[in-house]
């Protein structure tokens, strides 16, 4: 087709039945797309999977149409004065991609079945396409950033990612259901229709904050309580309009923090957002601000490309296919519960660089600015901007008072942890000893992994977690000498394995976003901790590992 590609793509994970064809020589994207919209209550896999079987072949054959009369304009172009045939015969496009998961599975059954005959009726290759990684892409496509992290914020997930190692690695997630979800529980709660979204974006602009439970656990996040907090708070008669504005400002903060924590642990300065709750405005805004008051760059795509749509399945359609990462008819069976980190990315080369931290100077962190002076190391927890000024007072005053009194107390039980030389808890300035001469992120060993391990089985055997156990908030010297915890603002006190075992899984899932070899360090770490600690807990970070959301 005269040195031109075109990939037709088909998504269909849930509610969007929807094709496009991508245009690689003039980067331009048509997309066909008939929603599912239920009468009531949230999406029914059966009911979309009937849109789908209905939906599907129109999209597509819009599509299609369109791609044949781009087809024709190059046969146009290329015949010779007087060619009555006009060029050669050939398929209008070059590939078929189309979504294999995550997903419902009815519907991505019917999508692999529409594809797999389209692509076999055009004789031209197939390419299966996880649908998250394709939220990611488009953004860093549209963009043209190198290597960002990624926030995907959708119905059915919630997830910050960021490439490492030929793959995209989670950094963090939701610990229960995903954020558009979530929020769909409760409009559903108060009757309102799907999707519930839009909804509490327009009753905000006229609600106050009232306090609701706030959860980041490390680098993941959860959703469930403060839905039952908004649910209970509604039925007990304050104003829905409240409800939703502290709604959107808790979800919302939770969503951004851990971006500027993701952002933190593996250096980069570039950003983007991707998902259908993205097109909410106050989130974009609030990871705005974020990167501006940290000067890292943020981008996100146009709506029609943060919603689920087919133009982002045939744009990383095009880039698979350009590598020969293809599928035969045999190998195409769709995933449900396919995960972005099962995904070898083929399509780009080189390798994510983190900036090493300073031991001088002023560092801006996830969450405080870290000055190294004379008198010692002085954290100041500055306002948030992006945040609720309410809750972000709350939310520094406290984490203040919990980082002095755990550093503290880990101290007491053998930890090695920094000296608090001065707290102020209003001012939510903490200074302590300089100690280590790097972050562990950027010094990963074998021994100070199992040292952490071992550390973390001593606090948690005095009752309380970390919080936030990762590379970063962790010190090490240059040479011999302790290996020192840093950074107890989110941990608590504590008797439930489930607490213990996230420290676990928070400190594992980010040793597979900075290191090399994670898996052998994760097995040390487990190794020490399991050596020194509780049995139970590690059976516990199984059964998380196992739960629907990390499969």
């Amino acid at each position: 087709m005269s040195g031109t590609l075109r990939v037709l793509g088909i998504e269909g994970t849930a509610w969007a039945a929807s094709a496009a064809v991508y245009d690689a020589a003039a980067d331009s994207v048509v997309i066909e797309t008939e929603a599912y919209r239920p009468d009531s209550g949230g999406i029914h896999p059966r009911e979309a999977a009937e849109h789908m079987g209905d939906a599907i072949p129109d999209v597509v054959g819009r599509a299609l149409d369109r791609a044949r009369e781009l087809a024709a304009g190059d046969v146009a172009r290329d015949s010779a004065p007087g060619d009555a045939e006009g060029g050669r015969r050939e398929p209008p496009v070059d590939a078929v991609a189309f979504s294999r998961g995550p997903g419902l599975g009815p519907c991505l059954r019917i999508v692999g079945t529409a594809a797999r005959a389209l692509a076999q009726r055009l004789d031209v290759p197939l390419v299966g396409v996880n649908h998250m990684v394709a939220h990611l892409e488009i953004g860093r496509h549209r963009s043209g950033f190198d290597s960002p992290v990624c926030l995907n914020a959708s119905g059915a997930n919630a997830h910050v990612l960021a490439y490492r190692n030929g793959r995209y690695r989670v950094l963090g997630e939701t610990m229960d259901t995903g954020v558009g979800n979530a929020i769909d529980k409760f409009t559903r709660h108060v009757g309102w229709s799907h999707p519930g979204g839009p909804k509490v974006e327009a009753a905000a602009a006229d609600g106050s904050y009232v306090d609701l439970p706030y959860v980041v656990k490390g680098m993941d996040f959860s959703f469930s309580g403060i839905m039952s907090a908004a649910k209970q708070a509604y039925d007990d008669g304050t104003p829905v309009e409240d409800v939703c504005f502290a709604l959107q400002e808790n979800v919302f903060a939770m969503l951004t923090e851990v971006s500027e924590r993701a952002l933190s642990l593996t250096g980069s300065d570039e950003l983007v957002l991707g998902g259908g709750v993205g097109q909410n405005d106050r989130l974009r805004g609030m990871l705005r601000e974020m990167c501006e008051q940290r000067d890292a760059s943020f981008f996100a795509p146009e709506d029609r490309f943060l919603r689920d749509n087919a133009g982002m399945i045939a744009v990383l359609g095009a880039k698979m296919y350009r590598v020969g990462d293809t599928l035969a008819v045999a190998d195409s069976r769709v995933d449900p519960d396919f995960r972005p980190d099962e995904v070898p990315v083929t399509w780009r080369s080189g390798e994510a660089v983190g900036r090493p931290v300073p031991s001088e100077g002023t560092v801006e962190g996830a969450e405080a600015t870290v000055s190294f002076t004379d008198e010692g190391v002085v954290k100041r927890r500055l306002p948030k901007s992006y945040r609720n000024p309410r809750l972000d007072e709350r939310l520094r005053v406290e984490r203040t008072r919990e980082e002095a009194r755990l550093t503290s107390e880990a101290r007491r039980h053998g930890v090695p942890t920094p000296v608090i030389r001065d707290v102020d808890p209003r001012e939510a300035t903490i200074v302590f000893e300089h100690v280590g001469a790097a972050d562990l992120r950027d010094r990963l060993t074998e021994r100070r992994v199992r040292d952490v391990g071992r550390h973390l089985a001593t606090v948690h055997g005095a009752g309380f977690v970390h919080g936030d156990p990762t590379p970063r908030n962790v010190r090490v010297p240059d040479g011999e000498g302790p290996t020192y915890l840093i950074d107890f603002g989110l941990g608590y006190y504590t008797d439930d394995p489930e607490d213990f075992a996230m420290d676990l899984h928070v400190f594992t899932q980010s040793l597979a976003g900075t290191a090399d070899d994670p898996d052998a360090l994760g097995a040390a770490f487990e190794d020490a901790y399991r050596a020194a600690g509780d049995e139970r807990v590690l059976e516990r970070l199984r059964e998380i590992e196992g739960r629907g959301r990390y499969q």
